[in-house]
């Protein structure tokens, strides 16, 4: 099975350019200690941790590629935070195609060492990722190089890639076949914003082909230090903002709008909102999903859950909705974020008679 299941629903090409490593089906699991914890009866955690290179961002990879085969392109473009390149190098290498990547200065060396496994070609760009204006610049500079005919510029977001984020849409319908109507809520992690426009755009698909009435409401979930959407989403602006990037969040540090403007306007009309957690609780709840549900993610993986705990806090969700949060990555994919949740126990080497 693979998302050209749905490629009726999707941005789709011809069956013999269509590439697929077992994206998506995607497990959907019940929370047994967090979400009880939290007076939640109905809290569930969607796995995009078990994709062929471990993210969330393999659908888009899945996509953007397949309609480069399809277009006879060779080369591809592309930038990167971490997981956006790891799945570009991984279907690249399928598809015979060459990548080059454009990484964020602070990528964590795990997702390097992935993308190289695969045969990429990457470089970090100073202050790309947290600087708004050097960020522009890579994007400009990417744009230009991505001319040449037989390139093409893979940039995880609608405003530079919409055929492949439109694969990323099929994680709506599958928690529709997982949940059927019920989901009230869905909380996205967001960097650029294109994660919570997928899963918006998703669920208005199903509203369009009379599979469901209602949306559940999309919620955008940021790390304080990158409030590029969730801020301007939770206040009613009409418009995403700038920022200097200040998270440590790995795979969230976007400090330029990207698809934020996107996001408020496809988050908003579904009665979702923006909420904002700090570092050190995403950290905290990385190592809960762990220890006590048995989810190994990234820090970026547990964000949505802050959010879904912030909002119950605040009272923006009752007791008995149902929940979706998005774990977006795996936690091998941040070897130091491991370091620090593993950093109060050891394993030590003993001898045979000291088993006990």
């Amino acid at each position: 099975m693979s998302i050209w299941r749905w490629a009726d629903w999707i941005d789709s090409v011809p069956a013999a350019a269509q590439i697929a490593l077992g994206e998506g089906e995607t497990p959907l699991l019940r929370s047994r200690t967090i979400g009880p914890r939290h007076g939640l009866a109905n809290l569930y955690f969607k796995l995009e941790t078990t994709n062929p290179a471990g993210s969330f961002k393999d659908r888009f990879a899945a996509g953007a590629v397949s309609h480069m085969l399809a277009n006879n392109k060779t080369l591809c473009i592309a930038t990167s935070s971490g997981n956006t390149g790891s799945a570009l190098a991984a279907y690249c290498a399928a598809a015979g195609i060459k990548c080059r990547i454009a990484i964020v200065e602070t990528a964590p060396t795990g997702k390097l060492r992935q993308m190289m496994a695969y045969g990429a070609d990457i470089f970090r760009v100073r202050g790309f990722g947290l600087d708004p204006s050097v960020t522009a610049q890579v994007f400009e500079r990417l744009c230009k190089i991505a001319e040449h005919p037989e390139t093409a510029l893979q940039i995880s977001a609608y405003v530079y890639s919409w055929s492949g984020m439109t694969a990323v849409e099929t994680i709506s319908f599958e928690l529709f076949e997982q949940l059927g109507h019920k989901i009230d809520h869905v909380f996205c992690p967001a960097g650029g914003g294109g994660l919570c426009v997928a899963a918006a755009r998703g669920f208005a698909t199903l509203i369009r082909e009379a599979k469901i009435e209602r949306s559940p409401r999309v919620h955008c979930v940021q790390p304080e230090g990158n409030d590029t959407i969730a801020g301007p989403l939770r206040r009613g602006d009409s418009t995403a903002q700038e920022v200097k990037c200040t998270t440590r969040i790995s795979g969230l540090q976007v400090a330029s709008v990207v698809d934020g403007q996107l996001a408020i306007d496809n988050c908003r009309p579904t009665g979702g909102t923006g909420h904002l957690v700090s570092d050190e609780e995403t950290w905290q709840l990385q190592k809960q999903l762990a220890r006590e549900e048995g989810i190994f993610c990234e820090p970026a993986g547990a964000v949505a859950l802050a959010g879904a705990i912030r909002a119950t806090a605040e009272g923006l969700v009752q007791s008995d909705d149902t929940i979706v949060c998005l774990v977006t990555g795996s936690g091998f994919k941040d070897e130091d974020s491991v370091t620090r949740m593993i950093a109060d126990v050891e394993c030590p080497t003993i001898d045979v008679a000291d088993l006990q």
